[in-house]
């Protein structure tokens, strides 16, 4: 399924009946007379953009910022507080934020109170004289790494929270250095999730799945990506941790768990050697070699939470993923504990960004096409009927048409059931920001256009498989009239009527391939796995009835 790389845009939803979230009240009634005024405290909006952890990491600020006893305001303009969570990863996403400063100033004239809070990957340590000339409308900015102390640096703690609240954190965040650069270190922020999820801090977006992140930072060395300078190294969660959450969540009855990381497959690398885990006897075998003998990894990890059991034997959590994956940490022991966990689902995001060996080793990628294609071929043996989707770059510093035609000979070769693809954009501070930036525009948009009608016939050709078959599907949301999701272009077919459209509800959800299917049903399906017969395939979604719930 073609699809340009998406700049996620993400509104928490609001629960049943459309109210916005309110902090919680005390148990003991008795307590209510001690509350804050509520007028005294602002109401709050999270404007989040990027990937799933940017997602994961909204959840927990709304989370302590509703345990300070604010309440979601039911829009941005309706804010006394609006919290942007930025995405660096591509020039699109910063673009759209500093576009809306215009009118956040003019919120601000409006009405003096109103603050602004700009995180994420754009607020990068080396780059804070340039952060205030950029984002004029912002009042105060936080690296990811300081995302914990927002309800401390608003002043909105101590005096001002509800009765129960969380106590004050104080300073969580520090800096270390990655090469001559100063960054943000994520040092603290293991034990502040593990003190959020302990006391019922994470607003969950989902009653249905869950993002649960076990590492954070990169180590990895890709020119053209910021991440190592906005998240700084990789910091692994204590493996008790995590499974203490996933244990957590299955006793709250989500059905779908995600585990996050930038390089989530390289989890535990820098834990502490344990006797527990002395049957790890391994080291990683591509790239920077690494010694990993005796500490857990993200195999050892999923097997733990494929454990948590219900009373009939089954997975607690009956689908579980992670997400995103590097080549360099495919391992043999993550490829069996895939085809052993029954709780995995049978799919892979791997990003290959290049078929071309030359523009790999520019990107610092470090790992070839062959290398990349012997783990395909591994994981779809032990896992047959895996959908496997990547990442593409196209018109990277140097890129020949050559080199591109390469690309999409590799879109034809392993045949993925999904690409997410981008034009190169330069992201200041990377190691390629000192590379020429020489394919013209207007080539990397007609390679761009080309990459993505290849993979839209692949796409097609590959749903049109499952036509006439039955998938389970868990359903996520109800789709509204004449609406697509961001995971949906909207490129389908002609003859296809638009799905929401007509007489009849629609709902969709994700088979345990990922595949998007849309079918016909009401809200009362919302949570539940279904097994749906595919009546429709199209390049980047599946139609379908409800055979069974």
């Amino acid at each position: 399924m073609a699809r340009q790389l998406p700049i996620f845009d993400i509104v928490p939803p609001a629960p049943p009946g459309g109210a916005a979230r309110r902090p919680d009240l005390p148990d003991d009634g008795r307590l209510t007379e001690y509350l804050p005024d509520p007028r005294a405290l602002p109401t709050f909006h999270l404007w989040t953009l990027g990937c799933q952890m940017n997602r994961s990491d909204s959840e927990e600020m709304a989370g302590r910022l509703l345990a300070a006893g604010c309440a979601e305001a039911a829009s941005l303009d309706d804010a006394d507080l609006v919290v942007i969570n930025t995405c660096a990863i591509r020039e699109g996403a910063e673009q759209k934020v500093i576009g809306r400063q215009g009118h956040l100033n003019r919120l601000k004239a409006a009405r003096p109170g109103l603050r602004v809070v700009l995180t994420g990957c754009a607020v990068r340590e080396s780059d804070r004289a340039g952060l205030r000339r950029r984002y004029p409308a912002v009042d105060l900015f936080l690296r990811p790494d300081e995302e914990p102390e927002l309800v401390d640096r608003l002043g909105l703690a101590s005096a001002q929270a509800a009765i129960g609240a969380i106590p004050t954190i104080g300073t969580v965040g520090t800096t270390t250095r990655v090469g001559r650069t100063v960054v943000g270190a994520a040092d603290g922020l293991g034990a502040t999730r593990a003190a959020a999820v302990a006391e019922g801090r994470v607003a969950r977006g989902s009653a249905v799945s869950a993002w649960l992140p076990i590492i954070y930072g990169c180590d990895k060395t890709c020119t053209y990506c910021i991440v190592p300078f906005s998240r700084g190294p990789e910091r692994s969660r204590p493996f008790d941790d995590i499974v203490a959450e996933a244990r957590s969540l299955a006793a709250a009855g989500y059905r779908e768990v995600t585990l996050l990381g930038q390089n989530v497959n390289s989890y535990g690398h820098d834990l502490p050697v344990e006797a527990r885990f002395a049957h790890i006897a391994t080291e990683r075998w591509a790239g920077r070699r690494l010694d990993l003998g005796g500490r857990p990894d993200l195999a050892e990890l999923i097997r733990a939470i494929d454990a948590i059991r219900t009373a009939d034997g089954l997975p607690a959590i009956p689908r579980l993923r992670f997400v995103t994956s590097h080549p360099w940490d495919l391992s043999d022991r993550l490829i069996a504990a895939m085809a052993d966990c029954p709780s995995v689902c049978e799919h892979l995001h791997l990003p290959v960004q290049s078929g071309d060996d030359s523009v790999l080793r520019t990107m610092g990628r470090q790992y070839s096409t062959t290398h990349y294609l012997e783990r395909l071929r591994a994981i779809r043996a032990a896992v047959p009927g895996i959908a496997i989707s990547t990442d593409v770059i196209v018109g990277f510093c140097g890129e020949t048409e050559t080199q591109f035609e390469a690309t999409v000979e590799l879109l034809h070769e392993v045949r993925f059931d999904q690409v997410f693809a981008a034009a190169y954009s330069v992201r200041p501070g990377t190691p390629a920001s000192r590379l020429a930036d020489d394919v013209a525009p207007a080539d990397k948009r007609r390679r761009l256009n080309e990459l993505l009608a290849v993979q839209e016939s692949i796409g097609l050709e590959r749903n049109r498989a499952w036509a006439g078959g039955t998938v389970e599907v868990l359903v996520e949301g109800v789709v509204a009239p004449r609406s697509h999701g961001h995971d949906e272009p909207t490129r389908e077919p002609a003859a296809v009527p638009a799905v929401g459209q007509g007489s009849g509800a629609w709902v969709s959800g994700r088979s345990r391939e990922h595949k998007l299917v849309h079918l016909a049903g009401g809200p009362e399906l919302v949570g539940r796995l279904v097994t749906a017969r595919i009546d429709h395939a199209g390049p980047y979604s599946l139609r379908g009835s409800v055979v069974e719930a």
